[in-house]
C-alpha cells in the first residue's frame, strides 16, 4: 500500500516529466464534489469519491443463483497492485478507488447485492475463483482461450494498448510501417512487447528498418527517456498511458490498437468460476448500466471512454493460446 510520502514522490516525478494540470492537494470533488477532495489533472484521487451508484434491476437480479441472493453480498476479488486509473489507493492510503471499483460497485448494485472487496495478488484472484471464495473478479482480466477452459466471462471493456509520445509530435501510429526505424520503449514480458517485436520482424521482411526496442526498469525511467528524446514513444496499456497524459501533461496518445494484436480485439471481462451460474447475471447487469448511462459516466470519469463496449458478451473469442 502506498504511503503519503509515496504519493508526494509520484507528484514530484510528474512535475519533473511535465506540467501537472492540477496540483496534488485539496480541490473540488469529482462526481458531486465535497470539501477536502483532491484532484490531479481533473481526476479525483481523494477518499471522498462520491461514487456513482446503481439501482437494483429485477430482471438481472433474478439471474443470480438463489444462495447468493439469500446471502445478499457479492464477494469480489480485486488486484492489490496499484495501477491507476483501474485500481489504486486514494490519498488517505486506505481507500481503494479506480474505474474497476466503480464498475464493480455498479454491477453489484444492479444485482441487488452489497459488494464485498478483497485485495489479493494477481495469482490469488484465480485461486479465490477456483475455491469459491470469490463470486467474481473485476480486475482488468483479459479474456483468453486458455482461461475460458476454467472460467466464464462477461465483457465490460475493450483491452487496448497505446503509444505515448511528446504532445507536439505530428507522428501517428496505425500499423507496423509507422514504427519502422523508430526507437520505442516497452516493458519486457508483456503482450505489447510481443506485438512490437512482431511488427519489427514484419518490417524487416518487407525491407523496412526494424524497431529499436528499449527496456527500462521503472515507469519513471520510461518517461524521463521520452522527455529527453532518447525514445520516440512508449508502448503500454492504454488506461495507464491515458491516466499519465491526463495527470502529468506534456505527452499525448498517438495510436491505439487491440491488446490482442491484429487478429482479435482484446476484451476485459468479469471473471467467474465456470458453470457457477453467475455469468448471465453479470452480463445482464453490465447491459443495464450501459443502457441507463451510469457506465459511460464512470468511464468518462476515469478517462476510459474510448474503451467502452456497446453490450456485454458472454465468453467471446479470446486471445489465442500461446
Amino acid at each position: 500500500m502506498p504511503t503519503r510520502r509515496r504519493l508526494l514522490a509520484v507528484c514530484a516525478a510528474a512535475l519533473a516529466i511535465g506540467p501537472v494540470l492540477a496540483a496534488c492537494g485539496d480541490g473540488d470533488a469529482a462526481g458531486g464534489g465535497g470539501k477536502g477532495a483532491e484532484r490531479v489533472g481533473g481526476i479525483d484521487i481523494g477518499p471522498g469519491q462520491h461514487r456513482i451508484r446503481g439501482r437494483r434491476d429485477a430482471r438481472a437480479a433474478a439471474l443470480v443463483p438463489a444462495p447468493i441472493r439469500a446471502r445478499g453480498t457479492l464477494r469480489l476479488g480485486d488486484s492489490a497492485s496499484a495501477l491507476p486509473p483501474l485500481g489504486f489507493y486514494a490519498t488517505d492510503d486506505r481507500t481503494r478507488i479506480g474505474s474497476e471499483i466503480d464498475l464493480a460497485t455498479l454491477v453489484a448494485d444492479t444485482l441487488g447485492l452489497a459488494p464485498r472487496f478483497e485485495q489479493v495478488s494477481w495469482e490469488n484472484l484465480f485461486v479465490g475463483l477456483d475455491s469459491g471464495k470469490f463470486d467474481g473478479a473485476l480486475a482488468n482480466v483479459t479474456v483468453t482461450e486458455e482461461r475460458k477452459e476454467k472460467y466464464d466471462f462477461a465483457t465490460y471493456r475493450l483491452d487496448n494498448i497505446a503509444f505515448e509520445a511528446d504532445k507536439d509530435t505530428a507522428w501517428r501510429v496505425r500499423g507496423p510501417r509507422d514504427v519502422a526505424g523508430r526507437t520505442i520503449a516497452v516493458s519486457s514480458g508483456t503482450n505489447q512487447e510481443k506485438i512490437l517485436v512482431d511488427w519489427s520482424e514484419e518490417n524487416e521482411k518487407a525491407g523496412h528498418k526494424p524497431v529499436d526496442i528499449r527496456y527500462f526498469q521503472k515507469e519513471t525511467d520510461y518517461y524521463l527517456a521520452l522527455q529527453s528524446g532518447r525514445i520516440d514513444a512508449y508502448l503500454g496499456p492504454s488506461p495507464s498511458l491515458a491516466y499519465h497524459v491526463a495527470t502529468a501533461g506534456g505527452t499525448r496518445i498517438i495510436g491505439t490498437l487491440s491488446g490482442g494484436g491484429p487478429r482479435v480485439q482484446g476484451k476485459i471481462a468479469v471473471a467467474t468460476r465456470k458453470g457457477n451460474g453467475l455469468v448471465d447475471a453479470y452480463a445482464a447487469a453490465v447491459d443495464r448500466i450501459i443502457a441507463d448511462g451510469s457506465y459511460a459516466r464512470v468511464l468518462e470519469r476515469w478517462g476510459l471512454s474510448s474503451e467502452a463496449v456497446r453490450h456485454s458478451e458472454v465468453n467471446p473469442r479470446g486471445l489465442p493460446k500461446p
